[in-house]
């Protein structure tokens, strides 16, 4: 590896296929279940179901990352506001996950609300992190 905190490339296309497909299946699920586009196909059980899988994976992908991605980001000093947000918003994201499965009904509504709100924030965070590493990369070549 030549620079530092880049991700060899199986890493790469392992957090980012997880992050995008854990987001867009997300995305797909509360426009059918939300905001009732088309909820027999897109918010149906299936899709909830495919989303927990992807989210899993996304975890196990954040795993991968946090060794060396995290603490080498940390000692650059580069994109320190659109990493850590991430990073809050993934953890924020597991835990109200973990509300809607398993925590009381009383607060389910505000999780589902809080759930969705930063699913999407996450989502244009992630995309503007990556789209600014391969803008640089352009950039140098």
């Amino acid at each position: 590896m030549s620079r530092l905190g880049k991700m060899p490339p199986w890493q790469k296309f392992f957090v980012t296929g997880g992050m995008l497909s854990c987001s867009i299946t997300g995305i797909i699920y509360l426009l059918g279940h939300e905001f009732r586009i088309e909820p027999s196909f897109l918010g149906n059980h299936k899709i909830l179901a495919i989303h927990g899988l992807t989210a899993m994976i996304a975890s196990i992908a954040l795993g991968s990352v946090l060794p060396f991605h995290l603490k080498a980001g940390y000692q650059s000093a580069r994109k320190w506001l659109s990493g850590f947000t991430q990073l809050g918003f993934l953890i924020a994201l597991l835990i109200t996950g973990g509300l809607l499965y398993y925590g009381p009904a009383e607060i389910r509504d505000t999780t589902i609300r809080l759930h969705w709100v930063m699913g999407l924030l996450f989502f244009l965070i992630f995309i503007f992190h990556c789209l600014i590493q391969f803008g640089r990369s352009k950039v140098r070549v």
